[in-house]
Parts: structure tokens; sequence; C-alpha cells
């Protein structure tokens, strides 16, 4: 997984509020990533396409964020097998439970991990941690921001 990427995905351009902290975590980790905004439900094709080619486009993780119906995650993990990691996001009159319950439910074999209701940036942090496995060069920064969190 060496020099790999991660996408951050997400439904609107209205989530970017929400996203930004994922961005801003992998921008202080300098983490190599990029940004587009696709939906599942507008464009499903785009959102196939750009899975399908993760791997291939040197992508290590993709993130998600999507609010309401929130298949976003579930789609793109439906079409690749680079880890997926969902951000359920508060839109709507259901405070994000319908996102979260959205992004969690996945079937036996189409896994996508899931954080908390707005909670971009711990997914970059999971992010930056599966790239850890093969890229030691996050290890020293992860334990140095658990250290400036205990303090």
């Amino acid at each position: 997984m060496e020099g790999k990427k991660v996408a951050v995905l997400m439904g609107s351009a209205k989530d970017m509020p929400k996203m930004e902290p994922a961005i801003e975590a992998l921008l202080r980790f300098e983490v190599p990533h990029e940004v587009h905004v696709m939906s599942a439900h507008r464009d499903p094709d785009q959102v196939a396409a750009f899975a399908r080619r993760a791997r291939a486009d040197g992508f290590g993780v993709v993130i998600c964020g999507a609010g309401k119906a929130a298949h976003l995650a579930g789609v793109v993990a439906a079409h690749t097998t680079v880890p997926v990691i969902g951000v359920p996001i508060a839109a709507g009159g259901l405070g994000g439970l319908d996102a979260l319950l959205s992004t969690v439910q996945m079937p036996t074999g189409i896994p996508v991990a899931t954080v908390a209701i707005d909670g971009a940036a711990n997914a970059a942090y999971l992010a930056i941690a599966i790239l850890s496995i093969h890229e030691e060069r996050y290890v020293g920064e992860l334990d140095a921001l658990r250290g400036e969190l205990r303090a």
C-alpha cells in the first residue's frame, strides 16, 4: 500500500462543511488525497466507475460522507475491495440517524467501516491508521496526536 492516496467523496457540495475536518486531518498528516462530489442517487454510474478504478488509481482508502438515505459508502463498497469508511451526515429532519443506519447496515461481505454522525475527522484518522500498516511515516504522527489528546 506504499504511497496510497485517500479519496474523500461526498454526495453533495452542501456536505463540504461537514467533511472539512477529514480534509484538514489529511492535510495535517500530509496524506495525498483527492476530494470529489458525486451522488449515489443522481449519478450512480459515475460513483460505480470511480469505485471500480479506485485501486488502479492509487487509492488505499475511500472516505464517503452522505446524509439522509446515505447510500454513497455502500455503493462504493459494492464496486471496490479498497477499504471504505462511511461518514453519516446530519441532514434533514432525523438528525443523521437515517444516514447512520443507511451507512452501517451493510450486507455480509460488503463492509463499510462507519464513524459517528458528522465524524469526518475520525474517518480521516482511521484512514491514516489503515495506511500506516504499510507506511511507517504515519505511525509516529498518530502517536504524537494521541499524546496531544492525552495532554
